[in-house]
């Protein structure tokens, strides 16, 4: 379990963090041929810009290049990019996500849908002369959003998946890239009494699949759970604990800045939600919600080992709410 230092710092705005180095963005954009510019670079506003999704690459057509038609110095860049982007934690559960990929192909023996060089970048906006821009990465389980707005960037949407949930045969059996998402949730459900249970579990069932999905834009879902200020001091931090198991794939100054801006501005209306079995190996699924975002954790296809992961932002996603105040402002100036 991660242990964190919560320190009182200024609130800020749902999962966000200080600007982006765009020194390695602006070198892959400089190593890109004609074709490949063409390809990867996109207006800002273009209308593809918040659309995404978390499946295989057949089965949902991207914006951008994939891995797979890039030189072997522009994937050093990619991955360079994302370790920039990302906490350590974020690109090591990143890189291990894509590399099911290879466990899925040798299962199936279809390696061409099961391909971990089928992950595409695409780049909106022009980093070197705007201060306006973003860049995704994205394909089977791995969806990323960066988006900067003059000093700061947004990180949502943010999903990660595993599929298998866990490796079940072999030298590997038992890896999850997502294992501590998965154990520090059934450990809080099995905390609660069975009062505080009775209001928690709104739902016997889990369901299919995050409620979300790959909406552009999500609104709050209804109350549902128990309220985090009913629950017990130990239980409140194991809630916190796991809601920075998430943050934890943002840079790690970010991540505890916007821990202290939970701690300090969403608590009151945040709770915890289940549906479905407490225990590992049958179908559940886990919601936090707050004022400003919502965690949605659910592992009930294939037969309980398939998971799905999403961060959302209610006002914030692709950085909405960072661009209506830098468009506010800028008109106030005119």
């Amino acid at each position: 379990m991660k242990k964190h230092i919560l320190v009182v710092l200024i609130a800020v705005f749902p999962f966000l963090g200080f600007p982006q180095d765009v020194t390695i963005v602006n070198q892959f954009i400089n190593s890109l041929t004609a074709p490949q510019k063409a390809t990867i670079i996109h207006e800002f506003n273009a209308d593809t810009r918040d659309q995404w999704h978390f499946l295989p690459w057949s089965s949902h057509e991207r914006q951008g290049l994939p891995l797979k038609a890039l030189r072997p110095d522009q994937k050093e860049l990619v991955h360079r990019l994302l370790q920039s982007s990302l906490s350590d934690t974020g690109y090591k559960q990143t890189t291990e996500i894509i590399g099911l990929e290879n466990v899925l192909a040798a299962s199936s023996g279809d390696s061409v849908y099961r391909d971990p060089e089928r992950y595409y970048v695409s780049i909106y906006g022009n980093p070197a002369q705007e201060d306006i821009w973003m860049w995704t990465f994205e394909g089977h389980h791995v969806s990323l959003h960066f988006t900067t707005v003059a000093d700061t960037v947004s990180y949502a949407p943010r999903f990660f998946g595993s599929n298998p949930g866990r490796i079940m045969e072999g030298e590997r059996k038992g890896f999850s890239p997502l294992v501590n998402e998965e154990d520090m949730g059934l450990q809080l459900i099995n905390m609660l009494s069975s009062s505080q249970k009775k209001i928690a579990i709104f739902n016997e069932k889990a369901y299919n699949d995050v409620v979300s999905l790959n909406k552009s834009e999500v609104e709050k879902l209804a109350p549902e759970g128990i309220l985090v200020s009913n629950l017990n001091t130990a239980q409140k931090k194991l809630v916190m604990d796991i809601i920075y198991e998430y943050v934890s794939t943002i840079p790690a100054d970010q991540a505890i800045e916007k821990i202290n801006n939970i701690h300090k501005e969403e608590m009151d209306e945040m709770r915890f939600a289940w549906a479905g079995a407490t225990e590992l190996g049958k179908a559940h699924y886990y919601r936090i919600q707050a004022k400003t975002f919502m965690i949605e954790f659910d592992n009930s296809q294939n037969n309980a080992n398939h998971i799905h992961s999403v961060w959302r932002d209610f006002d914030g996603d692709f950085g909405r709410d960072l661009l209506k105040e830098h468009y506010t402002k800028h008109k106030h100036q005119h």
